[in-house]
């Protein structure tokens, strides 16, 4: 197996899952402390358990009896045989009727149990660090989460009403048998009980392990599906269809002979299963016949006990499944609780107040930060906004512009100095009320898979659709979207690849006018415009910047001539600041950068001309 695919299944299944730790932490969502509805459910549930079992244990002694009443003699009897028989098949039905109450009492204790579980492990991930987002995979984690959000309701079911109901009747089977038949009896149901018990579980741990192996090509082959259909363009761009069809082919084929052999492997547990409780009843109805031949039973006593022990067996033929199906939704949902578990890189401090934006004054004090220890992005930088300003940095990619902005939206803590809006520490305040406080246009821009209007007004929660058609008409795009037969309804597509770059530029700053921030980052915000919209936009982003501290990270440096500062990054440094001019004349890597792109859009002009 490759590095690669044990990076996958670290999130995934492991065959040996600790049982009761993992149990134990699903319980609260069972029996919630908040929810006295759920507990009576559970208690009204576990009383028709108790009364189906009780029936069921009496269709033994009525179906017996009527075999009794049947006996040379007693003809004229005959109603009270009718009767045991009718009342036999009274008890089937009810036995029937209360299992299925219990599953309609039962249900939304599960699905509410499911509900809470899967709230709190997507909350969960949300708030877990940008790091750790970059380096998942979708699909992975996606089948994670359904897997043992699913299996909650799976085990809740398995082992409340197979296991415990099984333990009860066997307890009465044994009593049965000891008082009314023979110690001995009791005995050996015992002995096979635990015969098949352990072999049941023998056999189930080696299937589980097959499993395990099984779910994580399973996930393998679901994460690199997403990620092909993901990179549909790229795919095409290389004419790779070959190339992904054969490894996507290759991994479906190592799951499909790992399904086979974990298939294979129920013929053996269901062929020792069968032995062992076969053997019993061989034995028990043997033992039962001779002593009807010795006159100390009766007939209806060999229909007692073949009764009973076909009742027994029916939940022990499943506990193979069953053992099966908890041990896997244990790996499930152990393998949940290992991302409910990685704890958040950024979390608030256990002080932190909300952020209190003044004037919206920006300031870095010697910050220094590196994505890895060894690699060094920013090196001692300090600067400052003052509010109502506008500062652009430039620089040549890989000198750490954009993670300025993700510094400031406190994605990630910096190794050294502070971080400071109107004199607060960011880390200091809480990382909801500072995110509310910055707008971004960032230079790639993803839209969720649903309506422009949608999209846009996901700025500000609440926001009328005259706030959104004001904010589109800001930002360049409404008479684009008024040419659309669906308007504002447009499906923009699975991360807005319907719509062009520009266009979906064009919906990200409509979506941060919406929100109207008092500090706002511009990353390379009109990249993918043309030289005319950009324009209209830049006069439209000026107006805005007039009211609010603004940060434009710019590759195109005609778009930032108008900052009141420039700071100029080169290999994680500030290596020069001032304005437009004061760079210009100083002759150094702006001036340099300024006049390499004259040259080029001197060139592109005469190209077109």
């Amino acid at each position: 197996m490759s590095s690669r695919h044990n990076a996958g299944a670290s999130l995934n299944s492991r065959a040996e899952a600790p049982l009761w730790p993992t149990l134990k932490r699903f319980l609260p969502y069972l029996w919630p402390a908040d929810a006295p509805g759920q507990r009576l459910r559970i208690v009204v549930a576990g009383l028709l358990v108790l009364l189906s079992k009780g029936v069921q244990l009496s269709m033994g002694f009525v179906y017996g009896a009527a075999v009794d009443r049947m006996q040379p003699g007693l003809e004229p009897a005959v109603t009270i045989a009718i009767a045991l028989v009718v009342a036999y098949a009274g008890a089937r039905f009810a036995g029937v009727l209360f299992d299925n109450l219990r599953n309609v009492v039962f249900e939304r204790v599960g699905q509410q149990a499911t509900r809470h579980l899967a709230s709190a492990v997507f909350a969960h991930l949300h708030a877990l660090s940008l790091r750790f987002h970059l380096a998942r995979r979708t699909g992975e984690v996606t089948k994670v989460i359904e897997r043992g959000t699913k299996s909650i309701d799976t085990m809740l079911y398995f082992m409340l009403f197979n296991i415990a109901p099984t333990a009860i009747e066997l307890t009465a089977v044994l009593v049965i048998f000891w008082l009314k038949f023979s110690i001995w009896l009791a005995l050996a149901t015992i002995v096979m009980v635990i015969v098949y018990i352990a072999f049941t579980r023998r056999v189930t741990d080696w299937r589980n392990a097959l499993r395990a192996e099984m779910n994580d090509l399973d996930t393998l082959t679901v994460s690199r599906s997403v990620d092909s259909l993901l990179n549909y363009e790229t795919v095409k761009y290389f004419n790779a269809e070959r190339r992904e069809i054969d490894r996507y082919g290759a991994t479906a084929q190592r799951y499909a002979d790992a399904a086979v052999k974990s298939e294979n492997s129920l013929s053996i547990l269901n062929i020792g299963q069968s032995l062992i409780t076969n053997a019993m009843m061989a034995g028990a109805m043997g033992f039962t016949v001779w002593g009807w031949s010795r006159g100390i039973f009766a007939v209806g006593d060999v229909v007692l006990v073949n009764t009973l022990l076909a009742q027994l067996f029916r939940p022990l033929d499943l506990l193979g499944m069953v053992y099966r199906m908890i041990r896997q939704g244990v790996i499930d949902m152990d393998a949940m609780f290992a991302l409910t578990d990685r704890a958040p890189e950024i979390a608030d401090a256990p002080d932190a107040a909300p952020l209190d934006v003044r004037t919206g004054a920006i300031r870095f004090d010697h910050v220094r930060f590196g994505y890895d220890d060894d690699r060094v992005i920013l090196d001692d930088v300090s600067f400052e906004v003052p509010a109502g300003s506008t500062l652009a940095i430039v620089g040549p990619s890989g000198s750490g512009k954009s993670t300025i902005a993700r510094l400031l939206f406190r994605f990630y803590d910096p190794q050294a100095g502070r971080i400071l809006i109107d004199g607060q520490d960011i880390a200091k305040v809480t990382q909801d009320s500072l995110r509310a406080n910055i707008g971004i246009v960032p230079q790639d821009t993803v839209l969720f898979n649903d309506t422009i209007g949608y999209n846009i007004a996901y700025g500000r929660e609440g926001a009328g659709e005259d706030a959104v058609e004001a904010a589109a008409e800001g930002a360049a795009i409404a008479r684009f979207i008024a040419s659309l037969p669906a308007g504002m309804d447009t499906e923009v597509g699975e991360r807005g690849l319907k719509l062009s770059g520009g266009e979906k530029q064009r919906v990200a700053i409509a979506r941060t006018l919406l929100k109207d921030p008092p500090i706002v980052i511009l990353d390379e915000a009109t990249s993918a415009l043309d030289s005319r919209t950009e324009a209209g936009i830049l006069a439209t982003l000026g107006e805005v910047a007039r009211a609010r501290t603004t940060i434009t990270i710019a590759h195109r440096l005609s778009t930032i001539v108008d900052a009141d500062q420039i700071l100029v990054l080169d290999q994680g440094r500030i290596i020069e600041t001032g304005s437009h001019q004061a760079l210009l004349a100083r002759g150094g890597l702006y001036a340099e950068m300024w006049t390499r792109q004259a040259q080029e859009a001197a060139k592109g002009e005469e190209i077109v001309a």
